[in-house]
């Protein structure tokens, strides 16, 4: 009989599961705070802390085993924290006295090399092996179990139960990250509808009259890439979704769309005042005056930031300069020949982010291709985005008690979550609706492509989630905080933009964020800077361009360091948009953005830092830049 067995086996994995289900839950709750050596912080105590006091002003001091580290009230306590540094490892005890019952918490110190390996091993398995899905797990399961001690089993549940849900659901950026989910797969589902009843063709078979060849096709998607300058999600997927087919019918490499696309989305979204991320930007700048006490306006400030921020600037040049030239070099050559003399616009062993080419969302049977069909659903996306976020700005003003207000202070206060999903929405409901009143297709045949477009984005979906993950371990690591400990404060003042702008690149690459970057760096950077100017005695004339580059390189590190990253967001929304391999797409972009981000660094900040004014250092970078095309450069149409 072998009932029995099974059984038995049924009831002990059941017991099992019900064990390491409340093992997690008790080993969580036992976690104590993790912290680097010889990482300063600040500690705040929490609200229980608090209310274990018998008087807000009573004294009462904090001390780290028995070294009294914080003597004074509880109220200036919880308003300004105390600074702590451990200088060993292994688990630690801070004592809080005064209180009516005595508080102990507990620490566990680790090295800090430890905070920087779950981002290198998920960048070097994804390089070398190209499985993306699996370097960006292993990364999140070697911090998880970091941060749970070194346990082979919670740090794994902890990967779904923790990092997942907290990624989609947390009260942080749950939000923000299933905004930018339901976007993404809106607009897949919208360009599912516009391919099927014709409107992507349209717009390829309009556009191909101009663009009769590469170069013409890749001036156009650069262009594109240009003019959609207000939001970098909305313009990668737009324009790489938009302009695949025309790349792929002029035998355009998929690595180059997606090298176009990921590198003026970012850059352009940077540089233009009226975009998604001007509210952030400012808003950070902002913060660190008021903190400082320093009334400066932000606006004007980023503002006149802008010809410093080098990379940006060089980095939408320089794709100019690769398709006017007809040149390429390193491993995009490469692809570039293999599509011009195959036509294989991926390599025969790239795994696509996503692919629209099934027939369920290829053009129907009988339908003619009219370009009306394509640009309506896409002029609604971009049109209802950037009124999406004057509405939002407008909304958020008023609620506030602000009577008078003008278009920079509605985009600063926009919600740009809210606006592309109205937008992504609208796309869809304009797309069906063309379908649907033309008789192109019928209900049935209008959601079924609807849902194959959607199903085109489950890989990137699922590699988004992941690369959030990975990004809320190196926040729980302290990634960010051990690489501004170990660079900051080694340079004189002039060169501060030079630091700032390497140490950017060092968080943006292993985080695969800028936003996040800029947020960790702007409050640490703006105080740093009067701080030094003021001990080497600099005057306010002399401390400006400084301030002004320094503010500038924290946008251009994080923006070069976001482009290199493989788990970046917006890496991987590029090799979504454009159909492309993700490493694929991160292999031949990395030279290209390596030099540019090179030239920024040694003839932009390092010439800057010596006095030569930045629209002169712009000047000297573009002709290094176009020294290095032509040298290093190949003819890639030689097979066209």
């Amino acid at each position: 009989m072998r009932s029995q067995p099974i059984k038995t086996g049924i009831l002990m994995t059941l017991a099992a599961a019900v064990l390491v289900s409340t093992s997690v839950d008790a080993f969580a709750d036992r976690l104590p705070r993790l912290q680097l050596k010889g990482v300063p912080f600040h500690f705040y105590p929490d609200a229980e802390t608090i209310a274990n006091a018998e008087d807000i002003r009573d004294t009462v001091t904090v001390s780290i085993e028995n070294n009294v580290v914080f003597e004074g009230t509880v109220s200036t306590l919880a308003s300004d924290g105390v600074k702590l540094v451990f200088d060993d490892t292994g688990i630690q005890n801070v004592r809080i006295s005064g209180l009516k019952t005595p508080t102990v918490l507990r620490f566990r110190i680790i090295h800090g090399a430890l905070a920087l390996l779950p981002p290198i091993i998920a960048i070097v398995i994804a390089l070398a092996f190209k499985q993306v899905v699996i370097a960006l797990l292993a990364g999140v399961w070697l911090g998880s179990l970091v941060v749970t001690g070194f346990h082979p089993v919670i740090s794994i549940t902890r990967i779904v139960d923790h990092y997942v849900i907290n990624t989609l659901a947390g009260p942080e950026e749950g939000a923000d990250h299933m905004s930018i989910l339901i976007f993404t797969l809106l607009l897949g589902g919208m360009v599912g509808i516009t391919s099927r009843m014709g409107g992507m063709q349209g717009i390829v078979a309009r556009v191909s009259k101009l663009a009769t060849d590469a170069r013409r096709g890749q001036f156009t998607v650069w262009l594109m890439g240009v003019i959609i300058f207000f939001d970098d999600y909305t313009n990668t997927l737009i324009v790489g979704n938009s302009m695949r087919p025309l790349t792929d019918r002029l035998r355009i490499s998929r690595e180059k769309l997606s090298y176009i696309v990921d590198s003026t989305a970012a850059p352009i979204t940077s540089l233009a005042v009226i975009t998604s991320w001007i509210g952030f930007q400012i808003s950070l700048i902002n913060q660190s005056f008021i903190s400082m006490g320093v009334e400066r306006n932000p606006l004007t400030t980023f503002v006149s930031s802008l010809p410093y921020s080098l990379y940006p600037i060089l980095a939408i040049l320089f794709v100019l300069l690769i398709i006017l030239s007809r040149r390429d070099y390193s491993s995009m050559l490469r692809a570039e020949r293999r599509a011009r003399s195959t036509g294989k616009v991926n390599s025969d062993d790239a795994v696509p982010l996503s692919s629209l080419d099934s027939d369920a969302i290829s053009l129907a049977k009988g339908v003619t291709p009219r370009l009306i069909n394509g640009i309506l659903p896409i002029g609604a996306v971009i049109a209802i985005t950037f009124a999406g976020l004057l509405i939002t700005g407008r909304s958020s003003l008023i609620d506030s008690g602000v009577e008078s207000f003008g278009i920079f202070e509605m985009l600063k206060e926009s919600n740009s979550f809210v606006a592309l999903l109205w937008s992504s929405f609208a796309g869809c409901v304009v797309a069906a609706i063309l379908a649907l009143v033309q008789r192109l297709l019928n209900v049935r045949e209008t959601v079924e492509a609807w849902v194959n477009g959607i199903k085109s984005m489950v890989t990137a979906f699922v590699i988004l989630v992941l690369a959030w993950c990975i990004g809320k371990v190196c926040v729980e690591l302290h990634t960010a905080e051990f690489l501004v400990h170990h660079l900051a404060g080694i340079l004189s003042p002039r060169f501060l933009p030079m630091l700032i702008f390497l140490l950017a690149i060092g968080i943006s690459f292993s985080t695969g964020t800028s936003w996040g970057t800029m947020s960790i760096l702007t409050p640490i950077v703006i105080p740093l800077v009067y701080g030094t100017a003021s001990a080497a005695g600099l005057t306010a004339s002399e401390m400006e361009p400084v301030l002004l580059a320094s503010i500038a390189s924290i946008l251009s590190g994080a923006v070069f360091g976001d482009h290199c990253s493989p788990i970046s967001d917006t890496t991987i929304m590029s090799s979504m948009a454009s159909g492309a391999d993700h490493i694929d797409h991160v292999r031949t972009q990395l030279p290209y953005a390596l030099t540019v981000g090179a030239v920024s660094l040694v003839c932009g900040y390092l010439l800057t830092a010596l006095g030569l004014p930045a629209p002169l250092s712009i000047l000297v970078s573009i002709a290094i830049l176009v020294l290095i095309v032509y040298l290093c450069g190949k003819r890639s149409e030689g097979h066209a």
